[in-house]
């Protein structure tokens, strides 16, 4: 019985201590890496399903939208493939389904999932629907078409809470140009009106969370496969007048390099669920999962590096790390310290990788596996990566993605094992090509 408690205790001290951590490699709990990009979210009773693309064989064509579950957000299971492909039509293994989005029709007690269905060459520009009698399916494939005529490329629903639950396509439309929001018919099957046009808006990735009355549409711009500065408009109804666009984080890092595809409501706050696309290893892009918060006035990302959420009061925290400057380590070789009023104290770490290096001594552990997020500016068009050691042990390298030009500085994350008391961290050493400049580094104990 003792033991029994013992380990009791332990699982609800795990559970508690689970944290979300943006940018870092998801995985299941069978260990296997999350695929469920351009996300959609569906809360029944207290479970939560995640429906995506799995994009594991790298490739933009259609495999499988996947379905996983969890209770908190954070803990995912995955369970049976939602839809998978049907050869000769318009969801075979060779033609796109995307952004699928699911809604739960209470007349017809019927899971109807929406999603861009689409040719290869993205021709088609249209909506596929299918139905369950269950969350996870598997989906019956009704039909692909284009609705009220138009195209439809990136596209989301928004279920109202009037009465009736009233359904309502978000979509790209005329070659993007355009975008606009239309009511679907009381079955959920079909759109019937079109209810308003954002016209030479160039939206796509679009999200919908509801406050107090008032409709706050989230989407990005059109840059294909790179990051932008992801914008919220704000209108007192579906039909408008919607407001000129806003900044819902600094545009100089394009929303953390990062593209919307799930606003999720919650009491106090919302969660902003993007996607760090990866296009030449589509299967290797992260999700970016950060808080939305309300508390200017108008919804704003909270960039925590660790987070967790409390599901039963609705709030958050962001946890708090210990900063340690890379230009307070040894550098050695021909990594030099640079100078510019972006980076943290004014100055990073630059030329590493290529017989540079820097090794930040007397990083205090606790004896455990910690996340700790690498503050860094990469200038290039492509990503970079460096290697990291920990008290001389083997490198691991992590992904650097481009931060846009200049010094502008994002943070990634990596999960190193620390000794309790002092450690010393080398990065990019026996590395043959360039890192980015490293900034700082943030070590976490919340893990």
């Amino acid at each position: 019985m003792l033991l029994h408690f013992l380990r009791l205790t332990v699982c609800i001290v795990l559970a508690r201590a689970a944290v979300i951590v943006p940018g870092a490699t998801w995985t299941d709990t069978s260990g296997n890496v999350i695929q469920a990009h351009g996300a959609g979210i569906l809360k029944v009773g207290s479970t939560y399903y995640w429906f995506g693309e799995d994009k594991s064989h790298n490739s933009a064509l259609f495999k499988a939208v996947s379905c996983y579950t969890s209770s908190d957000l954070v803990s995912w299971t995955r369970q049976n493939d939602a839809l998978t492909p049907i050869a000769g039509t318009s969801i075979s293994s060779n033609n796109i389904v995307e952004r699928p989005k699911v809604v739960f029709n209470k007349a017809n007690s019927e899971y109807v999932m929406w999603f861009h269905s689409d040719t290869s060459n993205y021709g088609a520009a249209q909506v596929g629907v299918a139905t369950a009698k269950s969350p996870c399916g598997p989906y019956t494939y009704k039909s692909s078409f284009s609705p009220l005529g138009a195209q439809s490329r990136d596209m989301s629903l928004y279920q109202d809470d009037d009465a009736a639950q009233t359904v309502y396509l978000l979509y790209a439309s005329d070659n993007n140009q355009n975008f606009k929001i239309s009511k679907l018919d009381s079955n959920y099957y079909n759109v019937v009106s079109q209810t308003s046009v954002l016209s030479g808006s160039t939206l796509e990735a679009p999200g919908i969370v509801k406050r107090n009355g008032v409709y706050y549409l989230i989407a990005s711009h059109t840059s294909g496969w790179d990051p932008n500065p992801n914008k919220f408009f704000t209108a007192s109804s579906l039909a408008g007048p919607w407001s000129s666009q806003s900044d819902i984080a600094p545009q100089a890092v394009r929303t953390y390099f990062s593209q919307n595809a799930f606003d999720l409501p919650l009491s106090s706050f919302a969660i902003y669920m993007g996607d760090r696309w990866r296009p030449s290893l589509l299967g290797s892009s992260r999700y970016i999962w950060y808080p939305l918060s309300w508390n200017t006035g108008v919804p704003q990302i909270v960039a925590a590096d660790v987070w967790s959420v409390n599901l039963s009061s609705g709030t958050y925290t962001a946890a708090t790390g210990t900063t340690y400057e890379a230009e307070s380590g040894t550098i050695t070789g021909s990594a030099t310290v640079a100078s510019d009023s972006s980076f943290s104290g004014g100055k990073a770490v630059g030329y590493l990788g290529k017989g540079g290096s820097v090794t930040i001594n007397n990083v205090q552990g606790i004896g455990a596996a910690q996340w700790v997020s690498l503050y860094y500016a990469n200038g290039d068009s492509t990503w970079r990566n460096t290697t990291v050691s920990v008290n001389g042990g083997a490198s691991v390298l992590v992904d650097q993605p481009n931060t846009g030009g200049g010094h502008v500085i994002l943070s990634v994350p990596v999960k190193l094992n620390l000794r309790s008391g002092s450690n010393s961290i080398t990065f990019s050493a026996n590395q043959n090509t360039y890192a980015a400049d490293l900034d700082k580094i943030v070590v976490y104990t919340a893990s």
